[in-house]
């Protein structure tokens, strides 16, 4: 099993282009399910999840090609030959994103048999919205043996518009419920849907495949169904979860950084927060750049739905509060279990305390190296920062966890002269 070794206390200093979003990339390429025309994609991230998304469709039966064989990040996609509209257990235990099938499968074929998912252990994440909705369009579903079981029983073989209120925000769910709407017979409205750009990116797609849906960007989505779907070119929206890592580097480790081919438009909230700490940032059309020559100040914050400060940079923004000036406050509202991390930081020598889904972090003055552990995605990448600002040798074990979301970090860290090497 990998491992990642650093030596701490090294500023960061040079540019660092911006991969693909994770979050973008596997919703979009569950769409190509719903048209037998070819989809091309463009700036698709090589990560561990979207090797496990393309294992899947290839199972399904969806042709996979890559027009340039040195380019993973170009990728075509064809499934005018689906073999079969059942997303196994074995598949579906190590991402959670394997849900994303449901839809498109229900609205493409009429009938789906997905394994309840898997993937991260930070918390229930359950998807009864999901179900709540697709039910809502006249699919007769049944929970069965772990599998959810999916059928269409309309006339016309196609699901229903519906006017639908999810109970909670739900970003996959959002995701699901409007590929389905796109193939519906009527309108469907979406109430309360996801705002998140990558909730976006996957509307911006549906409609070049000649989708009509509205709203886009809002939490009210009104998708008027058609006949079928056509083929499509798209280039997948940079990580913002990605960015806003790094700058949560260099504001531990300090030094001065440049992020190529980013959006800084969907970081707003988390650049309030580094800004509060000290981080000076400039920024253009699509780079940022961060300097930071102090000790960071410490920032309390309240996680939630976008646009506000996003539960996916909880993890990286409390190594950077672990050795700030002062203490701050880390109030956790989307996931019930996600302070695991929590625990590997004190080892490095923070000194957190948690109580319920909030965390008090007394800043420190320094961390020291040490063995921890990677419990998640998001703790993986708040490790790798605190080991990046701590003095001595730290080693993060169990990195399958990061390399699930980020595209060779430990290569983009030395890029930007961080002491840091894979282990096998």
């Amino acid at each position: 099993m990998d491992k990642l070794q650093m030596t701490g206390g090294v500023p960061l200093k040079g540019e660092v282009v911006i991969a693909g979003a994770k979050n973008a990339a596997l919703p979009i390429m569950c769409a190509c399910l719903l048209t037998n025309e070819p989809i091309e994609l463009s700036n698709v991230p090589d990560l561990q999840d979207v090797r496990t998304m393309l294992k899947l469709l290839l199972e399904i039966g969806v042709m996979v090609d890559f027009p340039d064989k040195n380019d993973r990040s170009r990728l075509r996609l064809q499934a005018s030959k689906i073999a079969s509209s059942e997303a196994t257990y074995e598949m579906v235990k190590t991402m959670r994103a394997s849900i994303l099938v449901l839809g498109p499968l229900l609205a493409k074929m009429g009938t789906a048999k997905v394994s309840l998912p898997g993937g991260c252990a930070i918390g229930a994440r359950p998807v009864d919205q999901h179900i709540k909705g697709l039910k809502a369009m006249g699919a007769v579903i049944k929970i069965k043996g772990g599998y959810i079981q999916a059928e269409v029983k309309a006339e016309n073989g196609r699901l229903q518009g519906a006017s639908i209120l999810t109970d909670m925000i739900t970003v996959t769910g959002t995701e699901n419920l409007l590929m389905a709407a796109t193939l519906a017979s009527g309108t469907t409205i979406l109430e309360n849907a996801a705002r998140e750009p990558e909730v976006g990116d996957l509307a911006e797609l549906l409609v070049k495949m000649g989708a009509k849906i509205s709203g886009i960007g809002s939490d009210r989505l009104v998708i008027e169904g058609v006949d079928k779907l056509h083929a499509a070119e798209h280039s997948v929206i940079p990580d913002r979860i990605e960015a806003g890592t790094f700058l949560c580097a260099v504001a531990a480790a300090g030094g001065e950084i440049v992020l190529k081919r980013c959006r800084p438009e969907t970081l707003d909230a988390v650049l309030v927060k580094l800004k509060e700490a000290g981080l000076k940032i400039e920024v253009g059309s699509d780079w940022i750049r961060a300097t930071m020559k102090d000790r960071p100040k410490a920032v309390s914050f309240r996680t939630s739905e976008y646009p506000a400060f996003p539960t996916d940079m909880q993890a990286q923004l409390m190594s950077v509060n672990a050795i700030a000036l002062g203490s701050s406050v880390v109030t956790e509202t989307i996931f019930e279990n996600r302070f695991m991390h929590v625990q590997e930081l004190n080892r490095l020598g923070a000194d957190i305390a948690i109580e319920g889904n909030t965390a008090i972090v007394q800043g420190v003055e320094k961390l020291s190296g040490a063995i921890v552990m990677a419990t998640d995605l998001r703790a993986s990448a708040s490790l790798v920062i605190a080991g990046l600002a701590a003095q001595g040798e730290t080693q993060v074990d169990r990195i399958y966890h990061l390399d699930r979301g980020y595209d060779r970090m430990e290569l983009k860290l030395t890029q930007l002269g961080a002491n840091i090497q894979r282990v096998k």
